[in-house]
């Protein structure tokens, strides 16, 4: 892109605020300047001694400076290794030392967490992000200056060699390492392009930070937010509309409960073309509000995958919106057709480890069994993580006598006779009773029809095959739970009545306000919400 259109805008990001508190987005790159400054700052980062194949923690706020230190590394062939900052910070101490880190960089406040929480102790080599430190090595923008000039830094990689680690969200234990080699991204970005049409030229408002490194990829200007990307859950939809009106923005990614925002605002997008939203399944109401708002020629797309194995299955709003009725009625939600490219299986639902594919068996069309992926983005290990590879991959023999791993996604679903692919809610969370599993996509979209209610979670309490089904429930804001509580759970009773396979569930406990993950603020933490059902079922 730097060569066919150097002037081309590749990214625009907030920068300061004028005085409505809207952002001036007086920051702009130029994908001339993206691939001359990342050039420079691979130069510099070589000029430090960091070197191709070397693992560095990358704590960087999302703004220009992630974005040209991501292509650096990625340019010369360095490793970075991404995790979320706002977990558990005894979690995250872990991700970092499980990391084995030779570099280390970022922001001042993340060195000082470095240096006071002993975060990635292996890390000998350290660059600072903003205001320099004496113990925070040079910082980015005298590296930058150092390799000023540099000719072009692009290293050639091997497909098979690592290009990233990127630990998951953590939403179901401690997060695990991803190892992502060069030929997953690049698959990545021929698969998302083929699976939503995406061609160059495009004006995308990327919510969620690592995607919006794709956008340079498939030729698109990145718009970044003026959000906080660890809270989409509370962003102001006033800036993120301010910046899709003034720059004419034709593409959103966001997850649920960042589409949940703008769709309660109900201002409409006239210029939007292409809304994708990952990360959790997004509620029918939800899907229809934002439709709402669409232009009728709109795609509202809900793709299904993991930070294993993304995009795995895709759906847009219109068929989405065809089975809702089928989702309230307990069935589970639809994530529609695989990506081509990608062989998903369905296997029988085992906690315990396959150590070969012949181990196992593919489950028929109607019955629930657990989602498997091979294919080009599938991936296939966990950085320093033996049990956790152990567990989620599965060595398949091919006819030609090579092998390929499968990736076990922890999911669980069925597939119609059109092909799709029903979401039933993850493995680790169904709930074993005396009658039978029960899986959370199935029953809380039944009680979640309820008017006074914001979302349920279902969990068991006691022990696996014998556990009671209780219906956590947070109201919606404004009710009064003190004093409705009780007509409530007899009309949640009543509702889950109707369907056989939520008849079960008759114990219901209110709880003030879900915990979720930090990612998307979409993914419910049930396994607390498990513990604190326990001390009061």
């Amino acid at each position: 892109m730097a060569a066919a259109d150097p002037a081309r805008i590749a990214m625009r990001c907030p920068g300061r605020r004028d005085v409505r508190g809207f952002a001036r987005y007086d920051v702009v790159l130029t994908y001339g300047d993206l691939d001359r400054r990342s050039d420079a700052i691979a130069a510099g980062l070589a000029r430090c001694g960091l070197r191709r194949g070397m693992r560095t923690v990358v704590m960087v706020r999302p703004g220009p400076e992630f974005f040209l230190l991501m292509f650096a590394l990625f340019k010369a062939g360095i490793v970075p290794v991404l995790v979320d900052p706002g977990i558990d910070k005894r979690a995250l101490k872990q991700c970092l030392d499980e990391a084995e880190a030779h570099a280390f960089i970022g922001i001042p406040l993340a060195q000082v967490a470095r240096v006071v929480l002993r975060w990635a102790r292996s890390a000998t080599l350290t660059v600072t992000v903003g205001a320099r430190l004496p113990w925070g090595g040079p910082t980015l923008e005298q590296v930058e200056r150092a390799g000023t000039g540099a000719p072009p830094q692009l290293v050639a990689t091997e497909p098979d060699e690592v290009a990233a680690i990127l630990f998951t969200s953590g939403s179901t234990g401690v997060p695990k390492g991803v190892v992502y080699r060069h030929r997953h991204f690049v698959a990545q970005i021929d698969m998302l392009r083929e699976a939503f049409g995406m061609q160059p030229g495009g004006v995308d408002l990327p919510t969620f930070p690592p995607f919006a490194l794709f956008d340079p990829a498939l030729g698109l200007t990145s718009v970044i937010p003026d959000m906080d990307p660890t809270r989409p859950a509370q962003a102001d939809p006033r800036r993120l509309l301010d910046a899709i009106a003034r720059f004419g923005a034709d593409q959103l990614f966001g997850s649920p409960a960042l589409i949940k925002v703008l769709a309660a605002h109900g201002q409409p997008l006239p210029t939007i073309r292409r809304v994708t939203s990952a990360g959790a399944p997004v509620p029918p109401d939800t899907v229809a509000a934002m439709r709402a708002l669409l232009p009728p020629d709109a795609q509202l797309w809900t793709p299904y995958g993991a930070t294993e194995c993304l995009p795995v299955a895709v759906i847009e709003s219109r068929e989405l919106a065809g089975t809702r009725a089928m989702t309230e009625n307990g069935f589970g939600t639809c994530i529609g057709h695989p990506v081509a490219g990608n062989v998903v299986r369905l296997i029988p639902v085992e906690d315990a480890a396959i150590l070969d594919w012949s181990d196992t068996r593919e489950v028929p069309d109607g019955e629930i069994g657990e989602i498997t992926v091979a294919g080009p983005v599938a991936t296939d290990t966990y950085f320093n993580r033996p049990e956790a590879t152990r567990l989620g991959k599965i060595p398949e023999l091919l006819p030609d006598g090579s092998t390929r791993i499968v990736h076990r996604m922890g999911d669980l679903a069925w597939r119609d006779e059109e092909g799709r692919l029903w979401f039933c809610g993850r493995k680790s969370h169904r709930v074993e009773t005396p009658a039978g599993p029960l899986y959370t996509e199935q029953v809380e979209p039944v009680f979640n029809q309820h008017p006074e209610v914001r979302r349920t979670a279902l969990v068991g309490v006691g022990p696996r095959g014998a556990q009671t089904p209780v219906l956590c429930v947070e109201l919606e804001r404004g009710v009064d739970g003190v004093r409705h509580w009780r007509r409530i759970e007899e009309e949640l009773l009543r509702l889950g009545g109707r369907h056989a396979g939520t008849a079960s569930v008759q114990r219901f406990l209110r709880h003030p306000r879900f915990p979720v993950d930090i990612r998307h603020n979409a993914k419910i933490g049930r396994e607390s919400l498990a513990a604190w059902a326990a001390k009061r079922a």
